[in-house]
């Protein structure tokens, strides 16, 4: 009988549920109204659960949206078992949980764990699959972003795990295609490594049949060629519509907001409600009461700590932060217009080109093509695009075909400077590869490497083998 009823109330449970009218706890960001869920008055709340978000969104992964609220110093919300909401320093759980929550998007959710014995005798906590879930209804309530938006942003985080099928997050090797290339002979992904004195010469390879199966390995080979044409192939894709982005740019500038001071203001604010509260509290105490007093009277000196430490936070991030240099409209046409020269720069992040490339790229299907001796590419565009292209593969001895000049050029100037300078001087002088690239520090790194060059070492006692022509004025 027992077992009949407690059947008939986790059925009810379930159909309450599928209704979405089961209301049991709320994370973080939200409070219970009886059997709805809505957002938790507290704009202070608000305002940081959507800049994680929108952090995650712009960073492109959870982890590096961490590092950022930790290098900016900010607090994020955490209910915590009693049902209070605290603010403490975030952990990649805290943020991660925020992502993979469906209710953060509007969707009522129920029945994503079960539990499950140990072998201790207790009994714990594993997640479901999705389709495993008792409910799972988008809309059901006001939430933090769209539910559409909220899916793209799940999608993209649990994409980024490395065993995954998927290309992963950015890494911070040179190798621009790293995580994108798959093989088309055996459907597995390509893996880098990287040559060179340096150790930053990529080269594609798959690997992964040998290293799981001993399989014969399928494909290699170099990586500089192929990130040149395949960046190449990008650029023309991106450039018409450069102009027109950077117009958008420009007008939008103007409602650009400092996000961090924001949360620092709000923290501030908070801050001093909670000192002015405890200053009411302890004026409001019996004065001969000195166990009562001495209590209130440290909660307040501890509250205005709090302010100050806060206060300081938003004069050092006034000082460090750089102020924008207005620009224009003419302006950052002219840099959209050269966005080639921009991409190209040393100083552009190399993450930040690889974020461009995966959201144009889905991968890149990779062959060898061994009766015209030519490195077969199929790019997959997203949006169902494809672009097929060949490039001649290096045969041995034809590592490329730089100039000579250029080699004795490289000899010569690699006894006063590294590769970065040796790199800047070539393409001054409007010097290319035997490709007809421009220079860069990989490209001098690996043309060294190919015709024997050493490195760049300066002298230990000081005195370079080279004259500076400095004028000098003598006084007689």
């Amino acid at each position: 009988m027992n077992s009949i009823s407690c059947e008939r109330s986790l059925s009810a449970r379930h159909q309450k549920a599928r209704r979405g009218e089961l209301v049991v706890t709320v994370p973080a960001g939200f409070v219970k109204a009886g059997d709805r869920i809505e957002k938790d008055p507290d704009r202070r709340i608000q305002e940081a659960i959507a800049l994680v978000f929108n952090k995650v969104a712009e960073l492109g992964s959870a982890r590096q949206a961490l590092l950022w609220f930790l290098e900016q110093g900010l607090d994020l919300p955490v209910r915590c078992a009693n049902g209070d909401v605290i603010w403490r320093r975030p952990n990649y759980a805290t943020i991660h949980r925020m992502i993979a929550n469906p209710i953060y998007g509007g969707a009522y959710a129920y029945g994503k764990s079960r539990s499950v014995p140990g072998y201790d005798g207790r009994s714990g906590i594993r997640r479901k699959a999705r389709d495993e879930w008792v409910a799972l209804i988008p809309d059901a309530h006001e939430g933090y972003i769209s539910w559409e938006r909220a899916e793209e942003i799940r999608k993209m985080v649990s994409d980024n795990v490395p065993a995954s099928r998927h290309h992963g997050a950015p890494k911070h090797g040179d190798a621009l295609l790293a995580g994108l290339f798959r093989c088309k002979r055996c459907g597995r992904k390509l893996t880098v490594r990287y040559t060179g004195a340096n150790h930053n010469i990529p080269r594609y390879s798959c690997w992964r049949g040998l290293l799981d199966s001993g399989e014969p390995r399928c494909i290699a080979f170099g990586g500089l060629r192929v990130d040149d044409a395949i960046e190449e192939a990008l650029l023309g894709v991106v450039e018409p519509g450069a102009i027109a982005a950077a117009g958008e740019a420009e007008r939008n500038m103007a409602s650009q907001r400092d996000k961090v001071q924001d949360a620092l203001l709000r923290d501030l604010e908070a801050a001093r409600y909670v000192a002015d509260r405890a200053f009411r509290q302890y004026d409001a105490a019996d004065p001969e009461n000195r166990l009562v007093t001495s209590e209130l009277e440290a909660r307040w000196n501890k509250a205005l700590t709090g302010v100050g430490e806060i206060e300081a936070k938003i004069a050092k991030h006034r000082t460090v932060t750089p102020q924008p240099f207005p620009m224009s409209a003419s302006q950052v046409t002219a840099l959209a217009g050269n966005l080639r020269t921009v991409w190209t720069a040393p100083t552009t992040d190399a993450r930040l080109k690889k974020r461009i490339v995966r959201t144009l790229i889905n991968e890149v299907v990779a062959d060898l093509d061994d009766g015209t001796s030519e490195i077969a590419l199929v790019i997959h565009w997203v949006g169902s695009v494809h672009t097929e292209l060949r490039l001649p593969k290096r045969r041995r001895g034809q590592r490329n075909a730089t100039p000579d000049d250029i080699v004795d050029a490289v000899r010569q100037l690699i006894l006063i400077a590294n590769d970065d300078v040796i790199a800047g001087v070539l393409n001054r002088n409007a010097l290319t590869t035997g490709n007809g690239n421009r220079w860069t520090r990989e490209r001098v790194t690996a043309l060294r490497s190919y015709r024997k060059i050493p490195v760049f070492r300066p002298q230990i006692d000081g005195v370079e083998p080279w004259l500076n022509l400095v004028r000098r004025s003598y006084s007689g």
